[in-house]
This record gives C-alpha cells, sequence and structure tokens, in this order.
C-alpha cells in the first residue's frame, strides 16, 4: 500500500515504527540547526509563538525559553503525545494534533517558525498557507523558515523553493540569511 507523504497516516506510520524518525534528539546536523534557529532569533522574548510541526518537541522546549507562550501542532498523534510528554511542565506550551493549514491557533503571532515543514506543500498550498500565518502575524513579528537541501521523494518541494516562495510574500521584509552544510535559515520581519 502506497500513502501519500503528505498524510496524516503518513507521519503517524512513521512515529509508530521510531519514537523519534528523524533522529532530532541525536543528530549533529539537528542540534546545529536549533542553535543556529536560536541565534537566528537574536537573544529577543516573544509574547506568542506558532510552531506548526513540533514533531515531539524538542524546539518546542527551547522556544518555550524564549516565548511567554507557545502553541505548536502535529498532524500525528504519536508525535503529539511525545511533544505533550517532553513539554508537561512548561505551563506557557499548548501542543495540539492538526494538520496545516485546518488548524492554525487563534491569536497574533509575534514569532512563527517553520521547521522543515515547508517540503510537505505543493507551490500554492504553501503559498496560501504562508499567507494566511502572515494574516495572523504582528507588525514586526518575526518568521524563520530553516529546511534541508538535499532530495527526498516524499517531498513535494525542495528547500531552495520553500524559501524563494516565503521570500516572494507581500508583507515581510528579508533580515537574515545562513547557509550551512545541509540546510538554509532566513529570518523575515512582517511590515
Amino acid at each position: 500500500m502506497n500513502i501519500e507523504t503528505t498524510s496524516r497516516d503518513f507521519f503517524e506510520q512513521k512515529y509508530l515504527k521510531n519514537a523519534d524518525p528523524w533522529s532530532f534528539a541525536s543528530s549533529s546536523y539537528e542540534q546545529c540547526r536549533y542553535d543556529a534557529i536560536f541565534r537566528s532569533l537574536n537573544h529577543r522574548r516573544y509574547r506568542h509563538g506558532f510552531e506548526p510541526g513540533c514533531s515531539i518537541g524538542l524546539l518546542t522546549e527551547r522556544l518555550a525559553s524564549v516565548c511567554q507562550y507557545v502553541d505548536a501542532m502535529d498532524i500525528s498523534p504519536t508525535a503529539v503525545r511525545y511533544a505533550r510528554e517532553r513539554c508537561r511542565g512548561l505551563l506557557n506550551v499548548d501542543i495540539e494534533c492538526g494538520a496545516l493549514p485546518d488548524l492554525i491557533p487563534i491569536g497574533s503571532f509575534d514569532l512563527v517558525v517553520l521547521s522543515e515543514i515547508g517540503y510537505y506543500f505543493d507551490e500554492e498550498e504553501l503559498e496560501r498557507l504562508a499567507k494566511n500565518i502572515l494574516s495572523q502575524m504582528s507588525i514586526s513579528g518575526v518568521l524563520v523558515a530553516t529546511h534541508w537541501l538535499g532530495v527526498s521523494e516524499d517531498h513535494l518541494l525542495s528547500g531552495e523553493r520553500v524559501h524563494e516562495i516565503l521570500g516572494s510574500l507581500q508583507g515581510l521584509v528579508h533580515e537574515h540569511a545562513e547557509h550551512h552544510a545541509g540546510f538554509r535559515l532566513d529570518r523575515w520581519k512582517r511590515i
């Protein structure tokens, strides 16, 4: 049976087979990526962060240290269970099970982190989703995107293409870019 690589079943099967299917907790690549995300935040505090595609909550846990409140979500119920367990003592974190674009938390975000999820949408879906998220960002809110630059048959877009689409959106000013071995990071500000 062939499962669509953007479906809930696809991701749920990954987490049922392996509690950390992309080695977020143990990979030096992932730790480097998380560190780059935090450096890009400029030691700033944020009122309301949003992290779609939170997986097992490693980045969510770190975002809780710089955000007054974090909304996180993942499409896989098993991943959400792991993320909630990891963040159980963090009263400023809410983790829900759901998929973009159907579930975007209510509120105004001053930080949105798109980490390794943009390439699971086609171009039109990503542009529409990004515009919806942008409409819920406060003026001067920060959008950080980081994506792997390799090739995967699971991805609908390349990491480079994801960042090109995000960078073409009206209402964002590009503030920062980094290219690392294997991934790209960009930061924009809402105007």
